[in-house]
Parts: structure tokens; sequence; C-alpha cells
């Protein structure tokens, strides 16, 4: 509720010129432009119009774009983007977990020798690199030597992705290796791995059923707020490879001030954050059940 009541607020701090497009700016006239603020309710006042949008929200009415798309509803508008973000993202997330966690167990198992150096590498690489570079360098070699689209095509969405995929996987994949690396390490050092040696459990079963899944735990948390933010896109990756999805969506809003769509996405983007908090909460209480959101009876 805070939230949404801030960004009404600085909605309405704009001048009301911005609520109609650049043909109407031409050709209306001042009593035209009145007329048409005072039918849309902008001229009420700041209580009432606040109270008209808490009830619009609750009915999921977020009004129509101004600018981006005139008259187009705003939770069509996004309905027509979120999509193909998610399914790049969704994607890039599911190659990022994979890679990333096989790479740091790699790292952990052999510590301090080729494959640790070279898994290293690759994340000093990916965070020394901006990401505008690393994104031209796939590009170049991705479309030249590999033959892969050099743009999004909406008509062959499958092969113009894998650029797209590659580039926000990058850093994805570096952030799962590192992290997955150093708390496997530190589980290596505690007593109970030095326990499950002594009784002879195998190496595997003891970086799996044991050190996989502790170090886990502290990463559970950042799970569902990255699947969730699939939704918002990536700003960068969707201009450089112009994939018309979510994430230059809030920008050229915010650039053409068509104020319904910003405070739209300013509110998703929160909701999501919010959520995926919470979320993250209840996924370490699933993989770790010592882990609780209440204090056990006896605890100070």
């Amino acid at each position: 509720m805070i939230i949404v009541t801030i960004v009404f607020l600085l909605m309405r701090l704009l001048p009301t010129d911005y609520y109609f497009n650049e043909e109407q700016l031409i050709k209306f006239t001042e009593q035209q432009k009145n007329e048409q603020l005072l039918a849309a309710g902008l001229l009420d006042p700041i209580p009432v119009q606040l109270l008209r949008f808490y009830g619009n929200i609750a009915r999921f009415d977020f009004g129509t774009s101004r600018r981006i798309q005139d008259g187009v509803p705003v939770v069509k508008l996004i309905g027509t983007k979120f999509g193909v973000s998610m399914r790049l993202g969704l994607t890039a997330i599911g190659i990022s977990l994979v890679l990333g966690i096989s790479i740091g167990i790699i790292q952990a198992r052999f510590k301090n020798r080729i494959p640790d150096h070279l898994g290293m590498a690759y994340t000093i690489f990916v965070n020394a690199v901006p990401p505008l570079v690393s994104y031209s360098l796939i590009l170049i070699f991705g479309s030249r030597v590999l033959k892969f689209p050099s743009l999004y095509s909406t008509r062959n969405p499958g092969i113009s992705s894998v650029l797209p995929i590659i580039c926000l996987s990058l850093a994805s994949i570096a952030f799962w290796a590192l992290w997955i690396r150093r708390y496997m390490i530190d589980e290596i050092n505690k007593d109970y791995i030095k326990l499950a040696k002594i009784k002879g459990m195998s190496t595997r079963d003891i970086m799996v059923s044991h050190i996989l899944r502790n170090a886990f735990v502290p990463l559970a948390q950042y799970l569902p707020a990255a699947l969730l933010m699939t939704i918002s896109g990536s700003l960068l990756a969707e201009r450089f490879f112009s994939v018309p999805g979510m994430g230059p969506l809030l920008t050229d809003s915010i650039n053409r001030y068509d104020t319904n769509v910003v405070q739209t996405l300013v509110i998703l983007y929160s909701a999501m954050s919010i959520m995926g908090v919470f979320l993250g909460d209840v996924l370490m209480m699933i993989v770790d059940p010592r882990i609780t959101l209440t204090k056990k009876a006896g605890v100070r």
C-alpha cells in the first residue's frame, strides 16, 4: 500500500500535459485539454483520485497506455511482452543453474587444481569485462562463425533466442559457480564430513548428499526472486538483440511519459521483489527444516 501510494503521488507531480500524446498536444485547445482531464478525473482533489486509484487496482484496472501504444490497456500491453522475457529468462536460469552448480561442484572437488583455476578465470573474466563488451564478442562469434541470427525474430523465435539466452546466462553461471564453490569448501572442512569419510561413504555420496545440500541452503533464498524477476526482462540484452520483451519497456515509458505504464510496472516490480524475498525464506525452510520463521519454544 505504501509503494502504491508513493507511485501514485509521484506520477501526479508531473505536468498534466504528459497525459496527452503528441498528436493531441498539437490539435487540442486549452479548453479541450481541460475537458479531457476533467473526464479522466485528473482535476479532482488528490484524495479522491487516490481512492479511485485504489479501487481500480483492486479490480486490476491499470488504465490504458497514452504514449507507447495509444488506447491499449496497460495489462494487455505488458502481457504481450512479459511472455517473451519470461521464456528467455527461464531458459537462461535453467542453463545457469545446471552449468553453474556443476562448475562449482567441480571446482570444490578439485580445489587449487586446474579445473578450479579455469572456473575462477571464467568468473573473474565475466565480472571484470563490461556486459556490452562480452555481448559484442558473443554476437560476433555467434553470428559470423556459428551463423546464429544476430537479432531476435518473432517469425523464428527458437533459433534467434540462442545468442540472447547465452548472454543472459553468462553472469548467472559465474554467480552460482562462485558461491557453490565457496559454501562447499566451507562444508568440506567440517567434522561431520570427516565422520562420513571414516564411515566409508564414497566421495560422490558425500559431495551430493551432504556437502551440496548444505551448501545450497544460503543460496536457496535467491532462487525465487531470480525466477520472478525473469518477467522484468533484461534492459541491455533485450535492447542489444532487439527482443520485444519487458526489459526496455520501463525506460521507454519513462522517456515518453506514459504514466499509466510507469506506475503499473513499478507496482509490478515492487510486488515481485517482496514476493521473491518471502518465497526465498520459505524455500530455505523447505531445504533446511531447522530454519523457521517463528521462534521455537525455549529459544531466547
